[in-house]
């Protein structure tokens, strides 16, 4: 139920979108002009384009809801001649007629572009958002990598720390064996040039 209800307001929106631009045909052409109610007519209907393309944006995608937005912009401007061509009497366009054609079709076209414009507004806040959660994830890499490379520096002191100590013990027992094997030497020496006279002593004769 909630997908079917996600995918209707996908369509009416592009729909709603349409509509506004088509219904600024039946607006009043002097609507261009400067005064304060003109403005404010325009400004609603931009708003309202500007909100449409937003949210285009956000459930669409850039390049899609472009595409929609465009062909959007495409169908309400050619609906908008073929109705000023055949209606010139309600559209008050029995003079002048390509020049009413321009009017009515920058009036579409002024809509979808603030419907655009809604859209880039949306895609850049939104690849800004991107830009700070990559920079933050960025920051965390980057203090990860220098604890990282502090831990390693301090297992590798650490293993050159072990590495001596373990020579210099070696050394150690090293110096201690030499010092044994010179000291049983010593003592075998001495016991054979002890056993040596205790032999010639009992060997004179009587």
């Amino acid at each position: 139920m909630k997908i079917k209800k996600d995918l209707l307001i996908r369509y009416v929106v592009p729909a709603l979108l349409a509509v506004l631009m088509f219904s600024s045909n039946f607006l009043n052409k002097k609507l261009f002009g400067f005064d304060d109610q003109n403005f404010a007519v325009w400004f609603v209907l931009s708003v309202l384009c500007f909100a449409c393309g937003w949210y285009i944006n956000q459930s669409l995608g850039w390049h899609l809801g472009g595409r929609v937005v465009f062909s959007i912009i495409v169908a309400a401007a050619f609906i908008s001649i073929v109705m000023i061509t055949f209606f010139r009497e309600y559209f008050d366009a029995n003079e002048m007629i390509t020049e009413n054609l321009l009017l009515y079709s920058l009036r579409n076209i002024m809509l979808g572009a603030m419907a655009f414009f809604g859209m880039a507004v949306a895609e850049v806040l939104m690849l800004q958002k991107e830009l700070l959660v990559f920079q933050e994830k960025q920051k965390i890499i980057d203090d990860t990598g220098k604890d990282l490379k502090k831990e390693a520096e301090l297992e590798l002191r650490e293993a050159k720390i072990k590495a001596q100590k373990f020579l210099n013990d070696a050394e150690s027992e090293a110096k201690e064996i030499t010092l044994k094997k010179e000291r049983i030497e010593k003592e075998l020496k001495e016991f054979i040039r002890t056993e040596k006279e205790f032999i010639k002593k009992y060997e004179k004769p009587e």
